[in-house]
């Protein structure tokens, strides 16, 4: 654990359970509260404009995810590299990897943002967005485009602080923030701005909990032991090769997957704009089952990350085990109230009658989303924390097209199944994870990987 002198905490001895739930707790409350950014979006533009709303924040948050995955992907390389770093007692490689961060991510944020901006139109087109959504939409993802420098930013500088092992700093900023979007969204949406004042209120809301998070990392550089420093801005070729080495696979992954989310819902608009609000909230409730997986292996790879590099093989084991059965807990909760009460979560963001009585259809698919979740965290935890890059991309293309997009064609127009097809495909897809690495966890061949960090 951390001594008076450092924030950086050591995971490579310790009772693994509560060391994992003490680091988890944090980032699922993180997780929470900037799922409660998309929420309250929702939940606001559902109230005061209605199922086109909500059809145009759905489609819309889906988009800038794609995005932002993008940079997530080497958000999680930086911080696997970090905490191995961490674990092999080198300080000077950890701040040249933060420094190759900070220009490699946010520089590629701004050119993802340009994007999003000039090719706005063409995307909706693609997305085929139902036509009483199609403007909301427009103002939704063009804001958040703009904005993308700050949504990235906050991940980038939370994802530096998890592979030191510091997570409830970036929490107390999410909650100010989260405060902020709450107040935000009722201000502007209730004012007449629609779904374009809750973009405006989420961009508005995370560039404060990124400039907070920012400063709170040079204030804390000594304690948190690296430097920032204008010559580590520049990355050299060797740090830079390590951090896009993990990187590339892990974007093309989370992107694979993202992808066909929104191959399957431009095929799902096309059956109008309550079968799309229904995809949204349920896309929205499988976010709220993802808060502990994500939570667990953001934490998990981490943990892993340090005894892997420090081959404690017995500790990965237990951190995987801790993870699995807090995941199945968790989605177990979930699925008993979804099974009772459909008709409650879903009016939660719309009232619409069409909306509530498809509610009934969708409570099955939301149960086998909840569980896929559950399974996932500890196997992506296990291949991040490894930092196995060629996994990382087997496993995005076998979950975004392979299985998903696959399994929802097949399922949707092969066998007649519609609707019920596509949302039966996605959820199924998200056992990919659990199906390849359960097999190549018992092998054991993991643990004969040297870690990247000390090649």
């Amino acid at each position: 654990m951390a001594d008076r002198d450092t924030l950086i905490r050591d995971y490579t001895s310790g009772p693994v359970a509560r060391q994992l739930l003490s680091f988890a707790w944090p980032f699922m409350l993180s997780n929470l509260l900037q799922t409660a950014y998309n929420l309250v979006d929702m939940v606001v533009v559902g109230q005061f404009v209605g199922p086109a709303g909500l059809s145009a924040v759905g489609v819309g948050a889906d988009l800038v995810h794609m995005f932002t995955f993008i940079c997530m992907g080497f958000c999680n390389a930086g911080q696997v590299l970090i905490s191995q770093y961490v674990g092999l007692k080198d300080r000077e490689s950890v701040s040249r990897i933060v420094g190759a961060m900070f220009t490699f991510i946010l520089g590629l944020s701004l050119v993802l943002s340009l994007f999003g901006l000039v090719f706005a139109d063409q995307l909706m087109a693609w997305l085929n967005v139902p036509p009483e959504a199609l403007v909301y939409c427009r103002q939704y993802t063009m804001c958040c485009a703009a904005g993308l420098f700050f949504l990235v930013g906050y991940v980038m500088v939370a994802a530096i602080l998890r592979g030191m092992g510091e997570s409830k700093r970036p929490m107390v900023f999410i909650v100010i923030a989260s405060a902020l979007n709450v107040v935000l969204d009722l201000v502007f949406v209730s004012g007449g701005m629609g779904p374009f004042g809750a973009a405006l209120a989420t961009v508005i809301a995370q560039g404060v909990s990124f400039l907070l998070c920012v400063g709170y990392l040079w204030r804390r550089r000594d304690r948190l032991g690296f430097e920032l420093r204008l010559r580590y801005l520049r990355p050299d070729p060797g740090n830079l090769k390590k951090l896009l080495r993990l990187g590339v696979p892990m974007s093309i992954q989370s992107c694979a997957i993202n992808f066909s989310m929104l191959f399957v819902s431009s095929r799902i608009n096309v059956y109008g704009v309550t079968v799309s609000a229904v995809n949204s909230v349920g896309a929205k409730l499988s976010t709220v089952a993802s808060i502990i997986c994500l939570a667990l292996s953001q934490s998990g790879a981490t943990m892993v990350g340090q005894n892997f590099a420090a081959r404690q093989f017995g500790r990965v084991t237990r951190t995987l085990l801790t993870a699995l059965a807090v995941g199945l807990a968790f989605a177990g909760a979930l699925s008993a109230v979804m099974l009772a009460a459909p008709e409650w979560v879903f009016s939660l963001f719309d009232d619409d009658p069409a909306v509530l009585a498809m509610s009934h259809s969708y409570a099955v698919i939301a149960v086998l989303n909840f569980f896929g979740y559950s399974v996932r965290g500890p196997s992506t935890a296990l291949c991040n924390g490894m930092g196995f890059p060629v996994l990382n991309f087997v496993l995005g293309l076998l979950d975004g097209v392979v299985m998903r997009i696959g399994l929802c064609i097949l399922l949707a127009e092969g066998f007649g199944m519609g609707v019920t097809g596509y949302w039966l495909g996605g959820a199924l897809a998200g056992y990919a994870f659990f199906l390849v690495m359960f097999p190549y966890y018992l092998s054991g061949r993991w643990k004969k990987r040297a870690p990247p960090a000390a090649a």
